[in-house]
């Protein structure tokens, strides 16, 4: 809930003020894929929004199955090797969608080589920062606005592929 306070343009001698609810743990998690065609150029993006909560392996898990859902193509998943990533509901996801579903793991600490983590920076350190909710729901709503953006714009979906590492082969 509290803002990521950045340089902003303001009257000289005129501070922006940003008034903030002080002391609340209220937080939206947000769990996000980047689907790229065949031929390796990103489709669309899917996310999912968690309210007070945080994705944990079940919710991940969750995440994942909706996704696997969506493609009648057998799905790789490419992640870092977070404790959301691992677990019990994800050897029961890889049991269950055997042959649907194919995951890799990114190696420690290259966030670099992770497209959505480009996506996290953009809405994080240009769509809301200096951004103060009154509550997590305002929050919920703004960050959902800013996410079905990015589904409508397959130019800012590329620029996210196209600034990772990873979309430069050789890794």
């Amino acid at each position: 809930m509290s803002p990521l306070v950045r340089r902003t343009w303001a009257p000289r001698g005129h501070r922006p003020v940003l008034y903030q609810r002080g002391r609340h743990r209220e937080k939206v998690s947000l769990a996000a894929a980047l689907w790229l065609s065949p031929q390796g150029d990103p489709e669309r993006v899917s996310y999912r929004l968690l309210s007070d909560s945080h994705f944990n392996n079940e919710a991940v898990a969750a995440f994942l199955t909706d996704l696997i859902g969506m493609s009648d193509q057998p799905v790789t998943v490419i992640w870092d090797g977070g404790n959301m990533h691992r677990g019990q509901p994800i050897r029961d996801l890889l049991t269950r969608e055997r042959g649907r579903v194919h995951l890799e793991r990114l190696p420690a600490y290259a966030p670099m080589l992770n497209p959505v983590e480009q996506l996290w920076s953009w809405l994080k350190y240009s769509r809301l920062c200096n951004y103060a909710p009154h509550n997590v729901g305002e929050l919920h709503g703004r960050a959902q606005k800013e996410l079905n953006g990015i589904r409508r714009s397959r130019k800012r979906m590329r620029s996210f592929w196209n600034a990772c590492d990873l979309s430069k082969g050789g890794h």
